[in-house]
């Protein structure tokens, strides 16, 4: 069972996907949040799968609240969904930065949504490469608080090349055709990757791959 809470300022907006997920086989909705605050405290309580969490919200923003979660070592399995109204919001590479595994915008169909929560559940990141990639090119370099780049020592070469690979945007598959190798092989290779890095998951690993400066934005 999925269990998913949900963090948005209207009601309305909770209504809509409680009654979409609740009605989905194997998914529930275990909580709601009106406000960031209340999201990092239910997360702690109900230790929920996945996080739907909006952006923008009064007093403690879904940005803080992220950033708050994903430091917590105690809710390191804990998966979070950023909504938007916009499909490049400014403050989405910051939360990918802090923790998020992708981003939703509001207006998107029931059906991706529904296919979203079990992406990530399942421990993918949710990554559009294409809208994913021109986003973080687009905000990276102006990134409000730049942070820390990451030292890439621990990986091999190969494991660089993958990384790179992943900070453009591609799948496994993509780099397993790119690199000559196996999908497996690739699979493989990017969970190392992960594990050297202390990634979360695939989309910290795209924003290491450019705050590193192994990946510039613009690349292909």
């Amino acid at each position: 069972m999925i269990r998913v809470l949900l963090a948005d300022d209207q009601a309305l907006v909770r209504a809509g996907f409680r009654a979409l997920l609740d009605a989905q086989e194997g998914m529930t909705v275990v909580g709601e949040a009106g406000d960031g605050e209340q999201a990092v405290q239910l997360t702690r309580e109900l230790r929920p799968d996945v996080v739907l969490m909006d952006i923008r919200m009064p007093g403690t923003d879904g940005l803080t609240a992220t950033r708050r979660i994903g430091e917590d070592p105690a809710l390191a399995d804990v998966k979070i969904i950023m909504l938007t109204t916009f499909e490049l919001d400014e403050y989405v590479f910051e939360a990918l930065r802090g923790g998020a595994s992708g981003f939703l915008v509001k207006d998107t169909e029931p059906a991706e949504l529904i296919q979203a929560v079990r992406v990530v559940a399942s421990g993918d990141a949710l990554l559009s490469p294409g809208v994913t990639r021109r986003l973080i090119a687009e905000y990276v370099a102006r990134a409000k608080e730049p942070g820390i780049a990451t030292s890439l020592d621990p990986l091999t070469e190969r494991e660089r090349e993958v990384l790179a690979l992943v900070g453009t945007g591609m799948t496994n598959d993509e780099i397993a055709a790119r690199l000559y190798m196996s999908p497996a092989t690739a699979k493989t290779h990017v969970s190392r990757t992960m594990t050297k890095l202390h990634a979360r998951d695939r989309a910290q690993l795209v924003v290491i791959a450019y705050e590193s400066g192994l990946v510039k934005p613009g690349w292909l």
